[in-house]
């Protein structure tokens, strides 16, 4: 037996023990991202919460998922537990509302920053893959702000998951610099991409239209920056360089389209820092070498991404006014979710030689009752990308270039792929801005 092995088995206990072993009032915890979320440690925490033993503790999280919304963001635990996030889900929207959770405005990749020079953290937890012969477990799904995290945290707790894969890059973490072993084989959370819309493939043909062979891939959250992966399969040599690693991009890696021979950065490896998906999803990832994870420092940080010619970014968006600021993350002067990396991969990718940015969106919301596309964004709306930032839009009317257009001519372009029932006052509303 290995002296790696030795150590593991020393440092194996419960979730629970671990917890009362590690956690005190007042600490400042984070935990893995979205698929990473421990569910045995973070119900170890609830139950000790639950119990009175510990107050004051601080919970950080980015787009919370089932686990954290089952355990700690439960209602009797708001005088125990404060969660805050740096990117809001289902699981908290509502309780930011009313300002039980707190919201934190961010680019993702400046999380890591605020980690390591903002926050002293207490403990980290989260989901690794099982420990291989050299003493490494990797952080499998999430490296993203988890690593960082765990990097300087005062205690690190994993939770080791032999359904979560092993995974390259900046991803190890050793026995030595973890202080708790749990064990917990339950199957991973699944994450499939939502299902496709019919207005699906006509953005997805209009996008897939401007990417050409050897460009490199940027899907962001949601179904719609995906309904373009079907319309991509007769393309060559394409690269990845993402937030986020879905099924989308598998299947374009099995038909051999994506392969990253002509990418500039990290040529032959598809780079990312946090997946999602199904069963089928992860065991593709697991032992790739191929696949390659990296903080969000790193991977969103718009000079790296600017280092990727041929850079495509495609995210979505849920308004744009006539002036071209996009809004993202906010719904009814809500926050519904946060910037994330969009405006880190709209910069980089423009920057980038022979790259763009495409938002892509519906034309209308509310089984068609309301215009995705709006004269001005409402007062106090977050802008999650800039005028100025903003390169194409789509919608199932088109697409449209908004670089070096003067505001009437943006006006227009914007007018033309909103739904036809709101052109006319759109373009009333124009007129009554002196943008035309």
């Amino acid at each position: 037996m290995s002296d790696y092995a030795d150590e593991y088995r020393r440092k194996l206990t419960t979730a629970e023990d671990a917890i009362g072993r590690f956690l005190k009032s007042g600490d400042v915890v984070i935990h893995g991202v979205t698929i990473a979320e421990p569910p045995a440690l973070l119900g170890a925490i609830a139950a000790r919460a639950r119990a009175g033993e510990v107050r004051g503790v601080k919970i950080y999280s980015f787009n919370p998922q089932k686990h954290a919304a089952a355990t700690y963001m439960q209602s009797d635990l708001y005088d125990a537990i404060e969660p805050y996030s740096w990117f809001l889900s289902k699981a908290d929207r509502a309780r930011a509302a009313t300002g039980l959770d707190q919201f934190i405005p961010s680019y993702l990749h400046q999380v890591p920053k605020f980690i390591r020079e903002y926050m002293v953290v207490d403990l980290a937890v989260t989901t690794v893959s099982p420990m291989d012969k050299a003493g490494f477990f990797t952080f499998g799904t999430a490296n993203d702000l988890t690593s960082t995290a765990a990097r300087v945290a005062k205690k690190v707790v994993v939770e080791v998951n032999e359904n979560m894969p092993r995974v390259f890059g900046d991803s190890l973490l050793h026995v030595s610099d973890v202080d708790a072993v749990v064990e917990n084989h339950v199957p991973l959370m699944e994450l499939p991409s939502p299902p496709p819309r019919s207005e699906d493939p006509a953005i997805g043909k209009a996008m897939a239209d401007l990417i050409q062979d050897g460009a490199v891939l940027q899907l962001g959250i949601g179904g719609l920056p995906n309904a373009i992966t079907p319309f991509l399969a007769t393309r060559k040599d394409m690269g990845i360089h993402t937030e986020l690693f879905g099924p989308g991009m598998v299947d374009l890696i099995r038909k051999g389209v994506i392969n990253g021979r002509r990418k500039t950065l990290h040529r032959g490896k598809h780079v990312f820092a946090v997946s999602y998906g199904t069963r089928d999803t992860f065991e593709f990832m697991n032992d790739n070498p191929s696949l390659e994870s990296y903080p969000s420092s790193y991977v969103m940080d718009p000079t790296v991404i600017a280092r990727n010619d041929n850079m495509v970014a495609i995210n979505s968006i849920i308004e744009v006014d006539l002036t071209g600021q996009c809004n993202a993350e906010e719904i009814g002067g809500w926050e519904y979710s946060g910037t994330g990396g969009q405006l880190d991969f709209v910069r980089g990718a423009y920057a980038a030689n022979n790259g763009i940015s495409i938002m892509a969106f519906y034309s209308t919301a509310k089984h068609g009752e309301v215009s995705r596309v709006v004269p001005r964004l409402h007062e106090g709306a977050a802008v999650t990308t800039p005028r100025m930032d903003t390169h194409y839009l789509a919608t199932e009317y088109g697409i449209v270039n908004l670089k070096n257009k003067s505001v009437g001519q943006r006006a227009l372009a914007i007018v033309s792929i909103a739904h036809p029932r709101f052109r006319d006052d759109l373009l009333r509303e124009a007129e009554k801005m002196r943008l035309l």
